[in-house]
């Protein structure tokens, strides 16, 4: 049965991979917003404690996934105050490999989008290995994700968006900006919910700069990322240079949720695809919605 299940996951994880996604128009494709919540900062330490998923195609959402999660350990109790999530109301939900089979299974044939997208792939990714999974355990950025944290990074960069209007790339502030119904902050479904929202206006104000492809969307994110990367290493000299804490870098936010500032921290630069370190402190990605 095991060998089942893990041949089952793998030829669903290598469907949404899908190489001819980069090649289609929005309007031709499926995508698949997830979001998760966990028991703390780094998937070295922390578990997850719930998935939520949205499908979306059109502008409009099409499905939804939500489940609970246990997490194998206990949950902080700022974290439990935060989300509302409980030791209890987990107990009896599905292992992380379980609840990712049914995630991996609703996302096929998708485009895997999330805010600050390396927090919840990087914790996906940390469940499929602990449950031998193969895929998301493995090469999962192999995939195509797009990340909405710099999405919205590049529109501002380029006069896309103001920053009067967008201070930050806050979910908070982006689902506020695209006109989201208010909703509980820090649960999977609800953030899952918004973050679709959100990148259904930033797939609008892309395809109005001629921007109409998932090939083109990864393009802007990787000039978003590469600055990023640039700002990182800026601060790493200064911060070799100078360690004593400034003001507003290097502590941490209340929660390791749905940040998207991605300021740098000196301990560590979160939130750029493709490093696994992700969402420490704020006012990077760490800091709240």
């Amino acid at each position: 049965m095991i060998v089942i299940l893990r041949d089952w996951v793998a030829a669903v994880w290598a469907r949404l991979r899908q190489p001819w996604a980069d090649r289609h128009a929005f309007d031709e494709l499926e995508f698949v917003i997830v979001d998760v919540e966990t028991t703390g900062w780094s998937p070295e330490d922390a578990g997850i404690t719930e998935i939520g998923a949205v499908r979306m195609s059109g502008g409009q959402i099409r499905a939804e996934f939500s489940t609970l999660v246990n997490p194998g350990r206990a949950i902080p109790p700022d974290i439990e105050e935060l989300t509302g999530i409980s030791d209890a109301m987990v107990a009896s939900a599905p292992p992380a490999g379980q609840a990712l089979a049914s995630f991996l299974a609703f996302a096929q044939d998708a485009v895997l989008t999330a805010h600050n997208a390396p927090f919840d792939v990087s914790f996906l990714a940390a469940a499929g290995a602990s449950s031998s999974l193969p895929g998301p355990g493995g090469p999962l950025f192999d995939a195509v994700v797009l990340d909405t944290v710099a999405l919205a990074r590049r529109l501002l960069a380029t006069g896309g968006l103001a920053a009067d209007d967008v201070p930050n790339c806050k979910l908070s502030t982006l689902a506020g900006y695209f006109g989201a119904p208010p909703g509980p902050q820090h649960r999977a479904l609800a953030d899952a919910r918004a973050t679709a929202i959100v990148l259904a206006g930033l797939l609008e104000m892309f395809s109005a700069r001629r921007v109409r492809t998932v090939t083109g969307l990864l393009a802007e994110q990787e000039y978003a990322l590469a600055e990023l990367r640039e700002a990182a290493r800026v601060a790493s000299e200064e911060a070799s240079g100078d360690h004593r804490d400034r003001a507003g870098e290097g502590r941490r936010g209340p929660h390791p949720g749905n940040g998207g500032d991605h300021r740098a921290d000196p301990a560590g630069f979160r939130g750029v695809l493709g490093d696994r370190r992700v969402r420490p402190g704020g006012p990077g990605p760490g800091a709240g919605s």
